[in-house]
């Protein structure tokens, strides 16, 4: 009973760990956002230019991509019987998973950052580090990798549990799972004997 539930703290763990290496693949690829320093405070150089939206836009791609590779890998090792797990696995790990990797991503030079940031005269720029400003894309690894599970199971259509596809007891033309068939019998006889 415990087994199926495995799976998915299995596959949860799998993906809280990919969540860093994926935080310094965005850290490495994100656009450069200038700062200005006005009166000890960091402000955005260009508040409607395309470094803070392609910061978010490569870190929901990456989400993404890494969400639909997890769901069809986590739907490849399941099988029957461990599909919630599986799902709740998916859907906690993936949650963890981005969660880690914006943080990560974060940290990649902030100490730096900072430091020119404390230093750094009025009116000044410097150069920041990645950042998240739309934090719904956090659910960004979640919902493709559910979403990815889901539509592989709808494509693929697996046995139901306990259903090898030989016919026998549980069959659509049988009742409560004992041999009781459904179809008619020949007109004027009684297949099954007189009753009693």
């Amino acid at each position: 009973m415990t087994r199926p539930w495995a799976a998915g703290v299995v596959i949860a763990a799998i993906m809280a760990l990919l969540g860093p290496v994926a935080g310094l693949l965005w850290a490495a690829t994100v656009p450069e956002v200038t700062y200005v320093i006005v009166q000890g405070e960091v402000l955005l150089a260009d508040p409607e230019g395309q470094g803070p939206i392609g910061a978010d836009v490569r870190f929901a791609a990456i989400c993404l991509v890494a969400g639909l590779l997890c769901g069809a890998a986590g739907y490849a090792a399941g099988g029957r019987g461990n599909d919630i797990a599986l799902l709740l696995g998916l859907a906690a790990g993936g949650c963890a998973a981005a969660v880690l990797a914006w943080r990560t991503g974060h940290l990649v030079g902030l100490a730096d950052f900072q430091e020119a940031v404390r230093t750094a005269r009025d009116g000044s720029t410097v150069t920041g580090v990645a950042d998240l400003r739309a934090r719904g894309l956090l659910v960004g690894w979640a919902l493709p990798a559910v979403g990815a599970y889901g539509l592989l199971e709808l494509v693929v259509r697996r046995l139901p549990a306990g259903d090898r596809g030989d016919l026998g007891a549980g069959e659509a033309d049988e009742v409560g799972g004992h041999e009781f068939d459904l179809e008619a019998a020949p007109a004027g006889r009684d297949v099954d004997g007189p009753e009693r």
